[in-house]
């Protein structure tokens, strides 16, 4: 849900949490109290034990905790503060504001910074430019095809095959056995689609978008082979249409109920599933599947990164609190707090056994998501995507329709 700045701005002061009840007194000592500001979009919940365990470990700093919620609203509120010069010291940089972000020069250059060594080559370069490293990124996260496995016995099958043409197949045999193949909701780049893209990009050495932003090419001309091979999805029958209208809830909630035989699995998601599907669901997670010449990919990035204000006065203690957070303490205790998939070196985190065909791939950046990839006008370019592929499955338009809608939309600019 959309809000406008103001209401989303005076929800974040109303909504602002200092949790101080866990900072050890100073009194008595020679160390001078500090406290830094941080507006974040991971929920109280999962904000609480961390910043807990971080001024347990720095009681000479006090953190401010205060919230929005993902992702066009803490987008709105951060802007809001940054304008009306009230940010806060520590911010959340991602896909959707990076650009805005570097381009204002609202953060910090942090490449010289031990703590940002501790994160591989494809979380610096995600959040950075040039050389320049403008966040921490302590994770990193990737989708593909989760699967019933009871489900696919039924029809042979002991896990999706790696080829797109025998994944239709299995669509189809699952749907002539009376299971409801696969279920994605449109409501955003689909992740089947981006981990295409993202198997395409890799064949040509990651080339993609510096030539479509570049101007040496267009959507139309890289991404349109694609498209045709992901429509067939739904032009030849093996998946309704209907799933336009499908919520991420919903087709989750299928699955785990054990309704549909596969579904998008994402990291966070797998506490739920175990939940819901109880122990008689068995289910894991693989890549999706490759058009012919290409290998079975990942739609994926780096997560959110965290930012330190450039206009901060307490630089220093921002510092303190990221350097904790890339420790091994810090990454153990942001990763059972919040699920993420840490990348740090020193601190490897106990997942999912659902997730253990994918998760060398994810720790490795061997991920793409477009709007993250894309150079410039990144959330127009989103909104138009999410407008025309819904228009792409439902029929109503082609291929080529769709990556000429996003080459005038990319022509356009913001």
């Amino acid at each position: 849900m959309r809000h406008t700045a103001v209401v989303a701005a005076a929800a974040i002061v109303a909504c602002t949490l200092a949790i101080s009840g866990c900072t050890a007194s100073t009194e008595g000592t020679d160390e001078a109290q500090t406290t830094i500001s941080y507006l974040s979009w991971e929920n109280q919940e999962v904000m609480t034990p961390i910043i807990a365990a971080f001024e347990e470990a720095h009681p000479e700093i006090t953190v401010e905790v205060s919230y929005a919620p993902p992702v066009q609203e803490y987008i709105t509120a951060l802007q809001t503060r940054l304008l009306s010069g009230t940010a806060p010291d520590v911010f959340m940089m991602a896909a959707e504001n990076k650009t805005q972000l570097i381009d204002g020069g609202f953060t910090l250059d942090l490449a010289d910074d031990e703590f940002t060594a501790k994160v591989p080559e494809f979380n610096r370069t995600t959040y950075g430019r040039d050389g320049a490293v403008y966040g921490l990124s302590l994770a990193s996260w990737g989708a593909g095809v989760m699967y019933n496995k009871d489900l696919l016995a039924e029809v042979g099958y002991d896990g999706p095959p790696d080829t797109w043409d025998e994944f239709l197949v299995l669509c189809e045999e699952l749907q002539a056995a009376g299971i409801t193949p696969f279920y994605e909701a449109i409501d955003g780049l689909p992740i089947v689609l981006g981990a295409m893209l993202g198997a395409h990009n890799a064949s040509i050495d990651g080339a993609m978008d510096d030539e479509i932003f570049g101007g040496g090419s267009s959507f139309e001309e890289q991404w349109t082979p694609i498209v045709e091979e992901y429509v067939r999805l739904y032009s030849e029958g093996g998946v309704t249409r209907d799933v336009v209208g499908l919520s991420r809830d919903e087709a989750q909630n299928e699955f785990y109920a054990g309704r549909v035989a596969m579904t998008i699995g994402r990291p966070w998601i797998m506490a739920a599933a175990r939940e819901a599907g109880g122990p008689e669901l068995d289910f894991e997670v693989v890549k999706v599947p490759a058009v012919t010449g290409l290998e079975p990919y990942l739609a994926g990035a780096a997560s959110p990164a965290f930012a330190i204000n450039a206009a901060s006065e307490h630089v220093d203690a921002a510092k303190v609190f990221l350097t904790w957070l890339a420790s091994a303490e810090g990454a153990q205790v942001f990763s059972e707090a919040s699920g993420q998939i840490t990348v740090t070196a020193d601190f490897e985190p106990t997942l999912d056994a659902a997730l253990d065909p994918v998760v060398p791939d994810i720790r490795a950046g061997n991920l793409y998501l477009p709007q993250i990839a894309w150079q410039r006008d990144e959330d127009a370019l989103n909104q138009e995507a999410i407008a025309q592929v819904q228009l792409l499955v439902a029929g109503t338009i082609t291929p080529q329709q769709f990556t000429q809608a996003l080459d005038a939309r990319l022509a356009a600019g913001s």
